[in-house]
């Protein structure tokens, strides 16, 4: 757990900055970083995405077919709604708080971003089977400055985001020696495609261009663990 424990505090220590930067910036300055933050997650989604679509060994259609049943899943499942309202729950507890505003964008889009994707997946199972945390480490870094940078315009919806950190990538530390032997190089490419597309509608939202619902779309990501491991077995 060390290594997601760094990663948590990487988070907590860079939306802290944000919130202290925040208070001392006029509001065109507030912008530019905010528009800056959301370039910056439309390219590390569109990259990622990208550069697993382009391994010869990729699946054409995985990553549509994964989109389309993870958005009627989640869309079922109302998950956008509920992370709101989880968001909405918890700023509530900050109502006599001037850190109030903006909670649940923070929040769930920092959720998502810090959670969705390889990083924070491959991470968690070195550091679970081999207590190797280089990946986590890595991870640590990036999250804390985009967590600054996020939290200086979303606010500390971008601090409380650190809890889905420890919970998502912790659970995944735990269960690192039973998950290891059915995660397949094809699995995790696949996964890594679905994953940087969400991070890039995360962008588009971040800049108002659109208003996915991501959260809706998240059923998508255990997609391509699913029909791996359906052919495995009938192969």
């Amino acid at each position: 757990m060390l290594g997601t424990g760094i990663n948590t505090l990487a988070v907590l220590v860079g939306g802290f900055a944000g919130l202290f930067l925040k208070s001392g910036l006029k509001e065109s300055y507030r912008q530019v970083i905010h528009h800056a933050s959301a370039l910056s997650v439309l390219f590390v989604g569109l990259s990622g995405a990208i550069s697993n679509m382009l391994d010869p060994s990729a699946n054409a259609v995985l990553f549509i077919i994964s989109l389309v049943i993870g958005g009627i899943i989640g869309t079922w499942l109302n998950l956008e709604e509920k992370m709101a309202s989880l968001g909405d729950v918890l700023e509530d507890k900050l109502s006599q708080s001037t850190l109030r505003g903006q909670f649940s964008e923070g929040f769930v889009s920092a959720s998502l971003l810090f959670c969705v994707g390889s990083m924070a997946i491959l991470g968690p199972l070195e550091s679970g089977i081999n207590g190797n945390h280089d990946i986590l480490l890595a991870k640590s870094v990036i999250d804390g400055i985009v967590a600054l940078v996020m939290a200086s315009t979303l606010g500390v919806g971008v601090v409380f985001s650190a809890v889905s950190v420890l919970v998502y990538q912790g659970v995944i530390t735990l269960l690192a020696g039973s998950l290891a032997p059915f995660l397949s190089a094809d699995m995790l490419r696949e996964l890594s495609i679905v994953g940087g597309i969400l991070i890039f509608c995360l962008g588009t939202n971040m800049l108002k261009l659109t208003r996915i619902k991501v959260s809706n779309l998240l059923p998508a990501v255990f997609v391509p663990i699913v029909y791996y491991l359906l052919a495995s077995v009938l192969v």
